[in-house]
């Protein structure tokens, strides 16, 4: 189930399902406003957004009330989440999944928010979406990649190219760009599929629980940020390779690694080539999403097509 897509005009929810909007700057707060304002939109904040826990969160009554609100509200057209974080998760058996899919709307955010977003598409089969955070329309080097594969996504129905940035940033705020050497294609192939995925620890979390999104026919999109070491991300990925259904899986897409990750391509080469559940199958690396910036968004259970030939990556989002 696609939610109808943004337009000029909609009214936008901000909420803070992982950590608080207490944790932002005032300038970017206002920058994020300013910026979603010129693409025309309206902001609204959840009523628990700014209330701040021993965990940079609110309580889980004050999350799952703003979240419901967001969903339930007419006037509310697409939900964005305030940042990442560690406990989205809490929030899973608390949520009323028949509520949210009877009001389907655009639900963005990254990191953290990939159990979320995966939860609501697994529970409702209403297409989620991981790209921008609210937060994220702040940053002052690379918006106007990020904003456009923002709009491209969820305010048109053309399937659209994802096209390298020029440059990339380590993180928000960072202001030095290092060039892009495009995406690296570490097994050539083709493949079509449904996109999952998003924060490949995060979404682990969701292992063996009624949350876990069905991965068969899939393309997987992973990415992990600073904290995950090259072993971190090793053993974090062969965990989703012991999954009895990854046999089944068409493709994987690895997102561009934080310098402070230090997981250089050569590297990241040769912990694929161990993994003899990949050897069959595409598997690109270098993407432009993730907690690098810029970075594209693209729809939790919506599909894209790949090829990867000859050294060249076309990579088609053709359902979002």
């Amino acid at each position: 189930m696609f939610p109808s897509k943004l337009k000029a005009g909609d009214l936008l929810r901000v909420v803070a399902p992982s950590s608080c909007m207490s944790l932002l700057a005032k300038e970017q707060v206002e920058r994020a406003t300013r910026v979603l304002e010129q693409i025309g939109f309206q902001i609204s904040v959840s009523a628990h957004a700014d209330e701040l826990d021993a965990c940079s969160s609110s309580s889980i009554e004050s999350r799952v009330s703003d979240l419901h609100e967001a969903f339930s509200d007419p006037d509310v057209k697409g939900i964005l989440t305030v940042l990442g974080g560690y406990n989205s998760n809490q929030l899973l058996p608390y949520l009323d999944y028949e509520l949210i899919k009877s009001h389907p709307k655009v639900f963005c955010g990254f990191s953290d928010i990939t159990a979320l977003a995966s939860a609501i598409y697994k529970k409702t089969g209403v297409v989620t979406y991981s790209g921008p955070h609210f937060s994220s329309f702040s940053m002052k080097q690379g918006l106007e990649y990020t904003k456009d594969y923002f709009v491209k996504c969820c305010l048109s129905e053309e399937p659209y190219e994802i096209e390298p940035s020029n440059f990339w940033c380590e993180e928000i705020g960072e202001e030095r760009p290092y060039p892009n050497r495009g995406p690296v294609i570490l097994n050539e192939g083709t493949a079509e599929g449904r996109m999952l995925g998003g924060n490949l620890c995060t979404l682990n979390l969701l292992q063996g629980t009624e949350y876990f999104p069905d991965i068969k026919d899939a393309v997987l999109f992973l990415e992990d940020d600073f904290e995950s070491s090259a072993a971190f991300f090793d053993r974090d990925l062969q965990s989703l390779l012991h999954l009895p259904d990854f046999s089944f899986v068409k493709a994987v897409v690895i997102g561009r690694f934080q310098r402070r990750s230090v997981v250089p391509i050569d590297l990241l080469k040769t912990i694929i080539q161990t993994k003899k559940e990949l050897s069959s199958i595409t598997v690109i690396a270098n993407m432009d999403f993730g907690h690098t910036t810029p970075f594209f968004t693209f729809p939790i259970g919506g599909r894209c097509r790949i090829e990867a030939l000859n050294g060249k990556v076309r990579l088609t989002i053709t359902e979002h």
